[in-house]
């Protein structure tokens, strides 16, 4: 199951990383709309959502659901041990 999970979490770094890059930044004509008309709305409202911005954001919910599934599985492992049959030594004090 955590195979499965990794393997999940490591296609969707790399769809994220590929998805970010495709996209254009927000103050990609900063130095030209500064001197214009537009300088006021720069920082602003930026219009509605595109479908890359909204796959970008389910892209992203699917990987912090899945680093958090793998943190959790990596903090509650089973009590085994690779060394089955051994015991612990005890300390014994001296008085």
């Amino acid at each position: 199951m955590t195979n499965l999970i990794v393997a999940l979490h490591i296609s969707v770094c790399i769809l994220l990383i590929l998805i970010v890059l495709l996209q254009s930044g927000k103050g990609a004509e900063m130095g030209v709309s500064l001197g214009g008309g537009s300088g006021q709305t720069l920082f602003g409202a930026g219009g509605p959502a595109t479908m890359l911005t909204k796959i970008t954001t389910g892209v992203a919910i699917i990987f912090m659901a899945t680093s958090l599934i793998l943190a959790y599985t990596s903090g509650h492992k089973a009590d085994t041990s690779v060394m089955k049959g051994t015991t612990i030594p005890v300390e014994q004090t001296t008085k």
